[in-house]
């Protein structure tokens, strides 16, 4: 299906967490003078520009601006490729000093509780780090005295317990500012053991990925619009869409709105989750995700992206509504055809006047077929894929008529030049025992059922439900039987 993706830049108009007295941020950097430096925030892998400054000669220069910076992750960066992080939250004058050396150890903060704070934070994890690696080599170097593993891989557990108490100390002595925020937000979430009954069996075998999907952003606040302005914000909710949610239509679409209404909290916020989540499901190419883009800009996009081009919108209004009646769950909508049996094309072989008559059939409708499944096949006879997929499609129809499964096989090829390439491919392929049917000159099946290209197959229910869709001849065999299975 054919869908309209929207790439936005997200900061070009005003946000929250902006405070009306400005900012100064005095700078010192020996390595660089008379050198131009960028400070600006992180986006996911992205670095967004903020502000620029030309160091005197001895590597001096001052950020400022009468509106504050928007609060999040910061980097400043240098004319060697290279960068530090800093925080910027509500105290927006301070001096840094630093040098190339080593960026973590020998920075300078004056007036930043917050960053002081943080480079505390990264130099003990640094020295931790070192202790754990040490301990690490230790173990392999101890693969032949198991005792003595043992012994150091319990103080290597005990490293790790005492780094997350320090951070647990941390995230509490700054609940109340970003740095807190921050830290809270990069910590999974603990997992329980699932609980057993007398004989020690496990109750619930899904347990913990239960426990997991509930508790996920337990420590990571979606509404605070500080922590787009990180590395890690876009990867927390494409994790959890991809890989925590259940992958099913009417399932994400419950997950989408979540995400959707807890982003209302700020603009920007908003229109990054919107534009990210329409980007994502109008990629998509698993079938039946096509439910959740529609969803997606039928209740959001289209009444609230007041941020698009009024074209845009119109092409997309549009887009839905010619969606909407075929996707998974919809009644296939009755359509009129005309049917033509297999003596005709048997008798049409040598007959170019009879081959060429587009007169020929009987009409009947999609809804006076009585079957328990229904492959409903749009093709062309002079389509590259269909000459493939055609006959793969009538192996599989072989196999499946014995199960009562029909084939309504459409012929998209209009008036005598199409009913020509038709019969001869028909008759090529022996392709006499399915439903071969066309609408010589009435198009309008192609606008109900959204063809914009072929082939394309719908599987339909007994009641012309559409339960699968844009799959090849083998999926279609494989849905079916699965679902004939079931009834057994």
């Amino acid at each position: 299906m054919k869908r309209f993706i929207l790439i936005i830049s997200f900061f070009c108009f005003s946000i929250s967490y902006l405070q009306a007295d400005g900012y100064k941020i005095e700078v010192r950097l020996k390595d660089f003078p008379s050198d131009t430096i960028v400070i600006g925030h992180r986006f996911n892998a992205s670095f967004v520009p903020k502000d620029t400054v030309v160091l005197n000669q001895h590597g001096e220069g001052i950020f400022s601006g009468k509106t504050s910076l928007p609060q999040g992750m910061y980097l400043i960066y240098l004319p060697n490729d290279s960068f530090f992080d800093l925080l910027i939250s509500d105290d927006q004058e301070f001096y840094i000093e630093n040098d190339t050396l080593d960026f973590v150890n020998h920075i300078l903060i004056r007036g930043s509780e917050e960053n002081l704070a943080f480079y505390s934070y990264q130099q003990y994890l640094q020295k931790q780090s070192q202790k754990a690696k040490q301990l690490q080599e230790k173990i392999k170097s101890q693969e032949s005295d198991t005792a003595a593993a043992a012994i150091t891989k319990e103080e290597l557990n005990k490293l790790n317990e005492e780094v997350m108490d320090h951070i647990n100390q941390l995230i509490k002595q700054n609940e109340s500012n970003f740095f807190g925020k921050f830290l809270l937000s990069l910590q999974e979430v603990k997992v329980p053991d699932p609980p057993k009954d007398e004989n020690g069996n496990v109750l619930d075998p899904a347990f913990q990925y239960k426990y997991y999907k509930a508790h996920y952003f337990d420590n990571f606040d979606i509404s605070d619009v500080r922590l787009l302005r990180t590395p890690f914000y876009e990867q927390k909710i494409m994790t959890y869409i991809e890989r925590v949610a259940y992958q099913i239509p009417d399932s994400l679409i419950r997950e989408v709105d979540m995400l959707i209404n807890k982003s209302r909290t700020d603009p920007q916020l908003f229109r990054y989750m919107l534009i990210t989540l329409f980007n994502y499901f109008a990629k998509s190419q698993i079938m039946g995700m096509d439910a959740v883009y529609i969803h997606i800009a039928d209740r959001y996009y289209l009444p609230e992206a007041d941020w698009s081009d009024p074209e845009f919108i119109e092409k997309l209004k549009e887009r839905v509504e010619k969606a909407k009646p075929t996707l998974i769950g919809q009644k296939a909508t009755d359509i009129q055809l005309v049917r033509i049996n297999a003596d005709h094309f048997i008798a049409a072989t040598d007959d170019e006047e009879l081959k060429k008559n587009p007169y020929i059939g009987t009409f009947f409708n999609l809804y006076d077929i009585v079957s328990p499944y229904i492959i409903l096949y749009f093709w062309e006879a002079d389509c590259g894929h269909c000459k493939t997929a055609t006959p793969k499609l009538y192996e599989v129809y072989k196999r499946l008529k014995e199960k009562d499964v029909e084939v309504v096989a459409i012929n998209m090829l209009g008036g005598e030049e199409g009913k020509v390439k038709w019969i001869n491919f028909v008759n090529d392929h022996g392709l006499y025992d399915w439903i071969n049917c066309w609408n010589p000159y009435d198009f309008e099946f192609k606008k109900i059922y959204d063809i914009s290209s072929t082939p394309a197959l719908f599987v339909l229910d007994k009641d012309k439900k559409i339960i699968a869709k844009r799959i090849d001849p083998e999926q279609a065999e494989e849905i079916i039987n699965n679902f004939l299975t079931r009834k057994e």
